[in-house]
């Protein structure tokens, strides 16, 4: 399906490094938008040990067709060695928000 959205997760070490990649991605046309939402507890295991850190969570929408752009371009900013970027398909959704997505992603 041509302008498949997606919602990208991704979760950032603070505020302002969640803003500054998330307003990255929009002016490269490689989201339509980055909702930042602070306020995240993570839990995990890194290096053989059980993590817990404050992290903000970067929600992306974008499209299949930009996906490896926007990953790329995320990878190259992120200060992670290996950040969390799961990528899922929108089943539904309002037409008009969905067509503007799409309008606002450059998959080039």
């Amino acid at each position: 399906m041509k302008n498949e959205v997606l919602v990208v997760l991704c979760t950032f070490p603070d505020e302002e490094r969640a803003r500054q990649i998330g307003a990255l991605l929009v002016e490269k046309q490689a989201a339509a938008c980055v909702n930042v939402v602070p306020g995240l507890r993570s839990i995990y295991r890194w290096e053989g040990k059980v993590q817990e850190d404050a992290e903000v969570l970067g929600i992306i929408k974008t499209t299949r067709e930009a996906y490896v752009r926007m990953e790329a371009l995320l990878l190259e900013a992120h200060p992670y060695e290996t950040p969390e970027i799961l990528a899922l398909p929108v089943e539904a959704g309002a037409q008009a928000y969905l067509r503007w997505v799409g309008e606002n992603v450059n998959p080039a």
